[in-house]
């Protein structure tokens, strides 16, 4: 039991910072342009095959760099010359840009690395256990992916509240025109932070790619649970979007664990609950089963309850 808690603390621990990473840019881009980006989590796809190709020619650590720089890059001209244009038609256009942006993308990648996954592995330098507990190795790869986790929020986190260009970020969050009336050129403020954010989901796609699965279904696999982070967090709050994360991540880990049904609760009790009783195999349905739904489940609730999520500051 011991072994099965620690474990799966760290396994969701690391599955948590991993939707932190690809959060923390939603979390920027939703917060300040409006913007409900669909193709945010075809962006950490990218930066997956993107670290892929470049490290079959110079390895993985240079990949670890290029990547995001480049799908950063991307995002930027996304930015300016896709969502600047369709903004002046309101959210729905820019809603339908970003998700057929999302079909485009996924298509694009079947195209040139194909359907199945690709041989993306870990490096060399990181391809050892990291500590042995119960008779249960740790990849050092896992740790990695926890430390770099935990420098990127802290990284962030100071940007945002202890430097000019923080300042410059949170302004034009609640109040552009003052901003740009103070000489801040906010449309670049936009463009950079859209390029950052999409920048910060490559770098959790490379990072993640030889952990798990590089494939061109990996976007659509973690897209729509960014979106409960995001919320759950609070629109606009970095700290809200961590603790949210780690919150699902721990969370979804462990019901994953637990392989008991309201049946095998209450037969202790001298109730049984067959598929032949009213509910039928609703009963039978162990936690583990429904684990994929508790996240959404938790969404709604923060949406009727607290619309504002954990630690946001305003409600639209």
């Amino acid at each position: 039991m011991l072994e099965l808690i620690i474990f799966s603390t760290l396994n969701g621990l690391l599955y948590g910072l991993l939707l932190f990473l690809l959060a923390s840019g939603l979390t920027l881009i939703f917060s300040m342009m409006g913007v409900l980006n669909f193709a945010h989590a075809s962006f950490y796809m990218l930066g997956a095959y993107f670290g892929f190709q470049v490290s079959l020619y110079v390895g993985y650590w240079p990949g670890l760099i290029l990547a995001p720089l480049l799908v950063g890059g991307i995002g930027a001209l996304v930015e300016r010359y896709g969502l600047r244009a369709v903004h002046k038609h309101g959210h729905v256009a820019e809603l339908l840009f970003t998700f057929g942006l999302a079909f485009m993308i996924e298509e694009l990648v079947q195209m040139v690395w194909g359907k199945v996954p690709v041989d993306y592995r870990v490096p060399d330098l990181l391809n050892f256990s990291a500590f042995t507990l119960f008779s249960t190795t740790y990849p050092a790869f896992r740790m990695f992916m926890l430390i770099t986790s935990v420098v990127v929020f802290l990284g962030l986190l100071l940007l945002l509240t202890k430097t000019r260009v923080g300042l410059i970020i949170r302004a034009a969050l609640t109040h552009p025109n003052m901003v740009g009336m103070l000489g801040h050129n906010v449309p670049l403020v936009f463009m950079m932070v859209f390029g950052v954010g999409c920048g910060l989901a490559a770098l959790a796609g490379v990072i993640a790619g030889p952990a798990l699965v590089t494939q061109p279904a990996m976007a659509a696999s973690l897209g729509p649970i960014l979106f409960v982070v995001v919320v759950v967090g609070g629109l606009g709050s970095l700290q809200g979007a961590f603790i949210a994360a780690l919150v699902i991540g721990l969370v979804q880990t462990f019901a994953v664990a637990i392989n008991v049904s309201v049946a095998d609760v209450l037969a202790p009790l001298g109730i049984t609950l067959t598929r032949d009783s009213m509910g039928g195999d609703l009963w039978m349905a162990t936690v583990a089963q429904v684990a994929p739904i508790i996240p959404y489940l938790l969404l709604v609730l923060v949406l009727i309850f607290r619309p504002k999520g954990l630690m946001g500051y305003r409600e639209t």
